[in-house]
């Protein structure tokens, strides 16, 4: 890890991270006790934090296990952005000229496992990431990590040709090693890289790199089965899950606030009530019915008013999130058009981006953006391939160019999207933009549940046409140094498909620059090269970036420390009291 660098991110966050109405935490004395009630539109995408994806998944794998690596609680960016020990005792400095971590683990951390309290050691660590190259079910992240431990991969490809039973996944991992992870002694976990990896330490902070008890290899990867019995680490565990209605976490008996100098667990409770709209979520949250929102954020609709009003229970925030069209290149509609750059360039001058700007509501929480990192990013510049009057995109300039591709006529795509709150909106916004350049667009809406994991990750979707280009957003995995992480899972491709990368974009030049911004050694260099990479991509237009947004929340007047859990963009459920 290099200090410099880090620094370097925070000062860029910071600058541009704006929080209303939130200032130190509470001088007040903190209150244990009560259910904190969360209010959501649809289902956590996984509950096994080995399968986690989704940004909002990090704030119930925060509650419910725990990582090597994470970061404090707090509306201080500088604080909140800086990686320390979770799991383990504290962030340790490579050696071996960078390729070996040698994590100390804390002690006295328990697993409410079924026979009892268990104290979690360095093998339930080597499990938890050994899990993750399970033929059932495998995280997006996985690449990083098969691509930097020694070892890993080739696991991974033996473990890809094991039937996708509980039975067999266990026998596997427990009778293979991987090469580049070891367990010397109970409190030790090493861990050796195949190259250097300045942000690999960031890596750990995530949720699919969990320890897994011993129990979870009974039961195949997030299946009903493993959620009715699982275990946990963290300060709270699941009590209750009824499928798209409720999840109850209780307090996990075998949790010690000595062991855990993140989390405080200061409510009894959290309830997470599924399946329900975004104005009446905002309605429960405003007459204190609720107190945080799982899913959403505040709708455009209130959000300048509650914003005049100075409320203080509104808070903006900013992880690096973009917004994009992701443009399927696999489709074979329209003899194939979406393969010529001219039509991809085309699509670039159509959309209006200062409409999706207003859309969101305005320059408080939203920018145009030209390229794939996200302010605030080392490598985010300011730069336009496809420059336009106010970024009001030039439809005279994308017709010249699907005349010039052969679409004299314009030509018609189809697009999904997900129907709920801006997402509408935000898909009508773009459908007419485009039509002022000759593009028409059939819309189809999907559940927010399906849009992702059933709909637009499907290959034979893809593959098949089923869709030709559909907005969608990313936030980076981590945070710090994260250029990698969007990079790595969404523009490069090394023959084997990843979910996120849709169609299999690949570029080797933006692959070798990467490689180097990787192991710079200082944030300019940094900076420079991910600049490169920006530019090399979006020479291609494989996307086209609509905007920089930070994520109104709001949260009820009970709410007391609300403090920025990073990775999850919202209070950290597990550092906040109730005051009723």
């Amino acid at each position: 890890m290099r200090s410099s660098g880090t620094s370097a991110i925070l000062a860029a966050l910071a600058a541009s991270t704006m929080i209303f109405g939130i200032g130190a935490a509470s001088a007040q004395e903190a209150v244990k006790g009560g259910v904190l009630r969360i209010l959501a539109t649809g289902e956590p995408d996984h509950i096994d934090p080995m399968a986690g994806a989704m940004v909002n998944t990090n704030n119930l794998a925060r509650a419910i296990s725990r990582q090597l690596i994470s970061y404090e609680a707090s509306n201080d960016p500088e604080v909140a952005m800086r990686a320390v020990g979770d799991l383990a005792v504290e962030v340790p400095q490579p050696t071996d000229n960078g390729l070996t971590y040698t994590f100390k683990l804390r002690p006295n951390v328990m697993w409410n496992a079924p026979s009892g309290p268990r104290a979690m050691v360095a093998a339930d660590m080597e499990r938890g990431i050994k899990k993750m190259c399970n033929p059932q079910l495998q995280p997006a992240t996985l690449s990083y990590f098969t691509g930097l431990i020694s070892g890993f991969a080739e696991f991974c490809d033996g473990f890809a040709k094991v039937e996708p039973t509980a039975p067999a996944i266990k026998k596997y991992i427990e009778e293979n090693s991987v090469p580049g992870i070891s367990a010397p002694d109970d409190q030790t976990i090493v861990i050796k890289l195949k190259e250097r990896a300045g942000d690999f330490i960031y890596m750990l902070s995530l949720q699919n790199a969990a320890p897994a008890p011993v129990e979870a290899l009974d039961f195949v990867p997030d299946s009903p089965e493993y959620r009715a019995n699982y275990v946990s680490v963290g300060p709270y565990t699941i009590g209750e899950y009824t499928p798209d209605t409720l999840l109850r976490l209780v307090r996990n008996p075998a949790w010690n606030a000595e062991s855990d100098p993140l989390r405080k667990a200061y409510v009894d409770e959290i309830e997470i009530t599924m399946g329900l709209q975004a104005d009446a979520i905002m309605q429960q949250l405003q007459s204190g019915d609720a107190d945080i929102a799982y899913d959403i954020n505040v709708p455009t609709a209130i959000l300048s008013t509650l914003a005049a009003q100075g409320d203080e229970k509104l808070t903006a925030l900013s992880a690096g999130n973009t917004n994009f069209i992701t443009i399927n290149t696999q489709s074979n509609n329209n003899n194939g058009a979406l393969k010529d750059l001219r039509v991809r360039q085309a699509l670039q001058y159509a959309v209006d981006k200062s409409a999706i700007v207003q859309q969101w509501g305005g320059s408080t929480v939203a920018e145009p953006v030209h390229g794939i990192f996200g302010v605030g990013l080392l490598g985010h510049h300011k730069f336009d391939l496809y420059p336009s009057t106010d970024s009001k995109g030039d439809p005279e300039k994308a017709k010249a160019l699907l005349a010039e591709a052969g679409f004299p006529d314009g030509i018609t795509l189809k697009m999904p999207y997900r129907n709920k709150d801006l997402e509408v909106a935000t898909a009508a916004t773009i459908q007419a933009s485009m039509a002022r350049a000759g593009i028409k667009l059939e819309l189809t809406p999907v559940t927010a549940a399906d849009y992702y994991s059933k709909y637009l990750t499907s290959e034979a979707n893809i593959k098949d046409g089923t869709w030709d280009i559909a907005p969608v957003g990313w936030t980076p995995d981590w945070v710090g140094g994260a250029a990698r992480s969007v990079f790595q899972p969404q523009f490069m491709f090394d023959g084997t498909h990843q979910k996120y990368n849709y169609a299999d974009y690949n570029n080797p030049k933006a692959n070798e620059v990467a490689a180097q911004a990787i192991n710079a050694t200082t944030p300019e260099e940094t900076a420079k090269l991910w600049a490169q990479v920006d530019e090399i991509v979006m020479g291609d237009a494989p996307v086209v970036p609509l905007i920089a947004n930070k994520n109104p929340r709001y949260r009820s007047e009970a709410v007391k420390n609300y403090q920025t859990y990073a990775l999850g963009v919202e209070g950290d459920w597990t550092n906040v009291w109730l005051e009723r």
